[in-house]
């Protein structure tokens, strides 16, 4: 493991974003953290938390994935790194140390948000930038404050990084049905979803992969410290 970022576990949305960071990946011969695929949303996520005995105690988490923007000074393809969470009037605090240690180990820019965890996805343009400005949010996304909830009672560090794969200027599809009860997605009402909105399918489609790339580039970044094949 290298010295200056002393991670033990990655945690990422399964799917699309858990395959862009074990990409990063490839080809690494020496000892790397533990890349785990996560369900999509607090519920689920919390449920499976409670069923896990991945974690020992004073491990460091980062918790990697997409988020969206709520705020026009976050686009897409930015990197987040996030200072808290906040979540129906309660906030979670990201480890400072560990936040600090992963800023300083990105060249590339970077900004330090506060984000919203919401219980549901957040496809508004609307709603984004009443909800940024309510909550003096800068982005939005599934389990950040269930995992920060999580882990800060257990003794476990974390911190969070994410790429913006959608803006808080145009609307992405609908995709609350498109998610199981357990976090995983449901193919059928996700493509219903993006034929309802075709031109707002297609945006995300775009700004999703634009961002996995990124996630991608910067996982990569942060741990070069490991041997290559």
């Amino acid at each position: 493991m290298s010295n200056f970022l002393p991670i033990n576990t990655i945690l990422v949305p399964q799917g699309a974003e858990y395959k862009a960071v074990c990409r990063a990946f490839r080809g690494v011969t020496g000892s790397m953290p533990t890349v785990i695929g996560i369900p999509v949303g607090m519920k689920p996520l919390l449920k499976y938390l409670q069923q896990g005995q991945f974690l020992a105690p004073k491990s460091r988490v980062l918790i990697m994935g997409l988020c969206g923007s709520l705020s026009d000074r976050y686009t897409v393809g930015d990197i987040v790194l996030y200072q808290d969470c906040v979540s129906q009037g309660k906030q979670q605090e990201c480890d400072r140390t560990l936040t600090t240690q992963l800023h300083s180990s990105i060249s590339q820019k970077l900004s330090l948000v506060k984000s919203l965890t919401s219980d549901r996805v957040i496809w508004s343009t609307t709603e984004k930038r009443r909800l940024g400005e309510t909550l003096a949010a800068d982005v939005v996304d599934m389990e950040g404050f269930t995992a920060l909830e999580f882990f800060n009672a257990t003794g476990v560090s974390v911190a969070i990084l994410r790429v913006v794969s959608d803006d808080c200027q145009h609307n992405i599809p609908d995709l609350t049905l498109a998610i199981n009860s357990d976090g995983s997605l449901n193919p059928f009402p996700l493509a219903m979803a993006m034929l309802r909105q075709p031109l707002a399918a297609t945006r995300l489609i775009r700004g999703s992969l634009t961002a996995l790339k990124v996630l991608e580039q910067v996982t990569n970044l942060l741990f070069s410290g490991y041997s290559q094949k």
